[in-house]
């Protein structure tokens, strides 16, 4: 059985793994299963070089044979990406639909990005959080759709501070070319023909490392969205900046109706005026407004006394079932608690302030479920966990249908293939103490991406996918073991395990950003923890990465660090690992030297003629 999507197992494996599955975030698969699980290993072409990547004894480098040479990249066909894009994104999460809600006020600015992108140039759209930049990207994405050759690729820019991996991505995205990694020249060789819409968003860099984006995709049109705080374009560089500004007073209006599904009353519109001053027309505010009045007319019509617990949850199913918005022409309908035979209870509209930041009130008007995935996301500093490991984190078998719920009530937005908490959300759910156990939560949280990442059903692919929730568990609990308790001392244990199984899968996932960071994550845990193999480990696979980005400065010191460490453990066979890498790396050193000059003739001497061995020395008259 796969960990994660339910269904019959594909990759062969009996149910002995299955059994290890902890029944509780809190509890380790067990580590005494009769049959150990098969390693992964995974061979990767990098350039000229050959990657081995062994989860079990560590990664080896060496020139790539003749015979191991990759097959030339093909593109991918439009099912094939559809289909690649799908696999990533993994199944939609069962629960109440997104309303499908209009988008107002955005004719002139969705016209002039796909102008801009049909005339081959690239466009930057920016806006605040909140401001509906997802939204308006994809309507241009839809727009767009046979534009380029190669389609339209979607990539997300959150946690890419460099262009190199978005390029991979991007590659990866229109060729087929598996285990296989160009350097930087190869890169640029299979981009070149490449024509295709690319969108990015969240994007956080710019100046000359967006200028080497472009450049490295000449005959793509990119479509850019990035807060006001990331860096702008150089001045060089030819991309049209949009600006994205708040609704206005009526389209704030239309978009709730829209979101509640039906009329608003004229105290909701008075309330909705105020909402829309304070907030500056953020169509994100009105999501949440929508969702707060949702709630409010369950509330009305509920007998019983609601507790702020789940009771209404329990009574009528998960929250957001009210009838779904209809489409974007058509008027609200009636509103459906007009009718004379359904008692209306009298629930007071929220006050501005609930209106302005609603994620509490929100969030305390959800299933246990719900609140206890909010819980997580803020132990994880906003990332949201795929939708199929909730069951697992939350203790409940039908907790996968939370994201379903936050993601109506406008508390969720896309990050990529996942979610992340929207706007604000993070800090708004902080200050009402939902972060009073993230240190525990965050424990849990890694024994179960340690299990998950290192068992041997879950594809490179799928945990390179989790890589941010991953990344971030790591983070969050490699921040709190700086003390001596035993609770720390666990936790810096966890930490390690976590790294050693994600790294591996990072690798031969083929996302390295995220492979160098779990690698230097690690490293710094098993120092903490005192784990001086892992340490050597760590060094070592650091060397490894140093070595196939060309750093090889970077390579030799991590690698020295590596034997050192191994041999004052006596590992003999990582210190012939280690000295085979470090070989490895002296021979690459020597072909980059540039060859010596030729000795200059000093033109003031008098060149003299060398004799033949034994004859006499001529010298010129």
């Amino acid at each position: 059985m796969d960990p994660i999507h339910r269904g019959p197992d594909e990759s062969g494996h009996d149910a002995a793994a299955e059994d290890a599955r902890p029944a509780h975030p809190a509890a380790l698969p067990e580590r005494a299963a009769p049959a150990p699980a098969r390693a992964r290993v995974t061979r990767i072409v990098s350039g000229g070089l050959l990657l081995t990547v062994n989860p079990v004894d560590g990664s080896e480098i060496e020139p790539c044979p003749p015979g191991e040479e990759p097959p030339a990249a093909r593109r991918r066909t439009p099912e094939e990406r559809a289909e690649a894009t799908g696999a990533a994104a993994g199944p939609p999460p069962p629960g109440p639909a997104d309303p499908e809600l209009p988008l107002l006020e955005r004719d002139e600015q969705r016209a002039r990005l796909a102008e801009t992108l049909t005339r081959g140039r690239s466009a930057r759209l920016t806006g605040p959080d909140g401001s509906g930049r997802t939204a308006l990207l994809d309507a241009v994405a839809d727009d767009c759709a046979a534009l380029a050759p190669d389609g339209v690729v979607r990539l997300s820019g959150r946690h890419r501070t460099t262009p190199g991996e978005l390029l991979h991505e991007l590659r990866a995205a229109v060729l087929h070319a598996p285990h296989h990694r160009p350097d930087r020249d190869g890169l640029r060789d299979s981009l070149a023909g490449v024509g295709a819409v690319v969108v990015v968003d969240d994007l956080e860099f710019g100046g000359a490392a967006l200028d080497e984006l472009l450049a490295a995709a000449p005959e793509c049109a990119f479509l850019l969205a990035a807060a006001p705080g990331v860096p702008a374009p150089s001045a060089e560089a030819q991309i049209e900046e949009v600006a994205l500004p708040g609704l206005g007073r009526a389209a704030s209006l239309a978009l709730l109706e829209a979101a509640v599904g039906r009329r608003l009353t004229d105290e909701e519109a008075n309330w909705a005026g105020d909402l829309w001053f304070e907030s500056e027309g953020l169509p994100l505010r009105f999501v949440q407004a929508g969702a707060l009045l949702r709630q409010r007319d369950r509330l009305r019509v509920t007998p019983a006394e609601f507790d702020a617990f789940g009771a209404l949850e329990e009574a009528f199913g998960p929250s957001g079932t009210a009838p779904a918005a209809g489409p974007a022409d058509a008027a609200p309908g009636p509103d459906p608690y007009e009718d004379p035979d359904i008692e209306v209870h009298e629930v007071p509209l929220p006050s501005l302030g609930e209106g302005a930041a609603p994620a509490a009130l929100l969030a305390s008007r959800l299933s246990r479920s719900a609140q206890t995935t909010l819980r997580f996301a803020v132990a994880l500093g906003g990332e949201v966990p795929h939708h199929a490991h909730l069951p697992a984190l939350v203790g409940d078998t039908h907790a996968d249908a939370a994201l379903g719920e936050l993601r109506a009530c406008g508390l969720l937005t896309p990050a990529g293939t996942r979610h992340r908490l929207a706007g604000g959300v993070l800090t708004q759910l902080l200050a009402h103490g939902y972060g009073h156990d993230a240190a525990d939560r965050v424990h849990a949280a890694a024994q179960h991406y340690a299990w998950w990442a290192g068992h041997p059903s879950v594809g490179p692919e799928r945990a390179a996918a989790e890589s941010d929730a991953l990344l971030a568990a790591l983070a969050a609990l490699l921040a709190d073991t700086a003390g001596g308790t035993e609770a720390e001392a666990e936790r810096r244990t966890t930490a390690v395990a976590l790294a050693r199984a994600a790294a591996p899968a990072f690798a031969a996932g083929l996302h390295w950003s995220a492979w160098e960071r779990a690698l230097r994550s690690g490293q710094e845990a098993a120092r903490l923890a005192g784990e001086v193999a892992e340490e050597a480990y760590f060094h070592h696979e650091l060397g490894v990465l140093a070595i196939c980005a060309g750093n090889l400065a970077r390579a030799r010191a991590e690698l020295e660090a590596s034997i050192g460490l191994r041999g004052v453990l006596a590992d003999k066979r990582g210190t012939v690992a280690g000295r085979r890498a470090l070989a490895l790396v002296g021979d690459l050193g020597r072909e980059r030297e540039p060859a010596p000059a030729p000795a200059r003739a000093d033109p003031g001497r008098v060149p003299t003629a060398r004799p033949a061995v034994g004859g006499p020395v001529v010298t010129p008259p």
